[in-house]
């Protein structure tokens, strides 16, 4: 469980974070796009994923069996249809779709990548968070159809396919050629790997298979270059250079590229800035009076105006947009702002004021050790001051504790030397949170907030059953049930600025449509 959140929470953060298309028509790159990414792709293997920049660079070589568009609605990909049910979907291959080394896509090749990512053996990080548990894959050439099954009813069965890549020619019998190799069915092939330096990936000709059956668009380049650039402020300046026709912002140097002539931005979501209460016993999160009071001490407003320097957006869910349940499950279920309010309910729940301004009960300060990451910059250290000044202002002592990535699990998850931990969970389908907000507590599962909403709990068990619209109802009302408990804050929408010049192109949920990719016109 502890891997799952971990590797949930990476996908939210970076891989998730990418979710918006732009397009512009001025000056560009000849015949090759480059496109800025903050970290190497690392390890290219498909079933291995730990750098969430691979995501990235999967999605131009490598096909999957449905896409999932802007608005949340599933597409075609490798399968032409498919037919869910409770616990399996069956899809039917396209015949035409082939593999970079010519040999075609089959419904076994489907299910030998299923066997290999679900192998023990493999230890996929991506089992049991974007691939469920227990699934199997049985093919039937003859039909074209393969069928994923699940133990149990699973109602995301079809959405989750959208991160299985499908390996496929010399790469499926050969793993070792994907370190640095790709063997796939996209409409781009990895000519190039320079570490930590670029990517390059060249055009396929007759791609004819993406998202909606789109081949690749008209003045696609021939050439797509990663070019891994870990500063924004690099990127901002190889930008307006023309040195790049791509890069995303998360932070203040979208400003340099926003309304700039030539260069076309459009801001999405990023994932939500959250945070939780303790609740083990003998804290002070344990008490559903407290954390109310609490919440009502804080201006939500103005604390998500600082935690992303003012360029975020009203929370309306916990999962990562395009959501496979649209429904708005925050607004209206926390708080509001009134620090009177607070004081009296602290006061009904036992902690007085002391002559320090402290309160105490039973002898006890009421004091809350808020931890945060340093890899969320200054506005992430901005918001834990402000949270920590609100709470002092009714009588609360908080002490703040900033971590390394390094450090921060051991500290959330093992010592649990935390009573307010600010942590995104970000995740892309509901499932995936329920092994961190319910279930047994850390160190026995990943339950890290010993959270005990037992309506939640009745709510998740009848919606993992429920496939569509009936099952996206009782997920909905589980979200706001965790919220309206206080048992998990979403706080604000972080955004992602993404930015082109001289092309135009589609990228959603940290994922290309390498088939939207087009040059328009002029030079560097």
């Amino acid at each position: 469980m502890k891997r799952a959140k971990a590797v949930a929470a990476c996908l939210a953060v970076s891989l998730s974070a990418a979710g918006c298309g732009v397009g512009q028509a001025g000056s560009a790159g000849g015949d090759t796009f480059s496109y800025a990414v903050k970290s190497d792709p690392g390890l290219l293997d498909p079933a291995l994923v730990q750098n969430t920049t691979t995501y990235t660079a999967l999605s131009l070589a490598y096909d999957t069996l449905v896409n999932i568009n802007s608005d949340g609605r599933v597409v075609s990909g490798l399968a032409e249809k498919w037919d869910v049910r409770p616990s399996s979907v069956t899809f039917t291959l396209r015949p035409d779709a082939t593999c970079a080394d010519g040999s075609r896509v089959t419904p076994r090749t489907v299910a030998a990548n299923v066997a290999h990512l679900t192998d023990p053996a493999t230890k996929s990080p991506a089992l049991g968070v974007v691939v469920p548990q227990g699934l199997t894959a049985k093919a039937d050439d003859a039909a074209r159809t393969v069928t994923l099954s699940t133990p149990e009813p699973f109602a995301f069965i079809l959405q989750s396919t959208r991160y299985l890549f499908i390996v496929c020619g010399a790469g499926l019998k050969d793993r070792s050629r994907l370190a640095r190799g790709t063997s796939g069915s996209g409409p781009y092939q990895l000519t190039s790997a320079r570490p930590n330096q670029s990517y390059t990936f060249a055009r396929r000709k007759g791609y004819a298979w993406g998202p909606g059956g789109k081949g690749t668009a008209a003045h696609a380049p021939a050439e797509v270059v990663l070019q891994v650039v870990g500063s924004e402020s690099t990127s901002a300046n190889l930008l307006l250079s023309h040195q790049l026709n791509g890069a995303q912002f998360g932070g203040p140097d979208r400003a340099r590229v926003t309304d700039v002539p030539g260069i076309s931005t459009d801001v999405a979501a990023n994932g939500t800035h959250e945070f939780f209460f303790h609740q083990g016993k003998g804290r002070p999160g344990h008490d559903p009076a407290v954390r109310k009071a609490l919440l009502r001490a804080v201006d939500l407003t103005d604390l998500g105006a600082i935690a992303t320097g003012g360029t975020g957006r009203r929370p309306t869910g916990l999962v990562m947009r395009p959501r496979p349940c649209p429904q708005d499950t925050v607004s209206g279920r926390l708080p509001r702002h009134d620090v009177r309010a607070a004081e009296a309910a602290l006061d009904a729940a036992g902690w007085r004021r002391s002559g320090d301004g402290i309160r105490r009960k039973d002898g006890r300060k009421l004091t809350l050790r808020m931890i945060y990451g340093t890899s969320g910059g200054e506005s992430q250290a901005a918001a834990a001051e402000y949270l920590a000044q609100a709470w002092h202002k009714v009588g609360v002592e908080v002490r703040l504790r900033a971590l390394s990535d390094a450090a921060y699990a051991e500290v959330e998850t093992v010592t649990q030397d935390w009573d307010v931990d600010w942590a995104p969970l970000g995740v892309t389908l509901p499932t995936q949170l329920t092994g961190s907000l319910s279930g047994p507590f850390t160190p026995d599962g990943g339950n890290f907030a010993h959270l005990t909403n037992r309506r939640y709990e009745e709510l998740t068990e009848r919606a993992d059953k429920l496939p569509g619209a009936k099952g996206c109802a009782l997920w909905g009302r589980s979200e706001s049930a965790l919220i309206r408990a206080g048992d998990l804050v979403p706080v604000v929408d972080k955004t992602l600025a993404t930015a082109s010049q001289g092309a135009s192109f589609r990228i959603t949920a940290g994922l290309f449509d390498a088939t939207s990719i087009r040059m328009t016109g002029g030079e560097k």
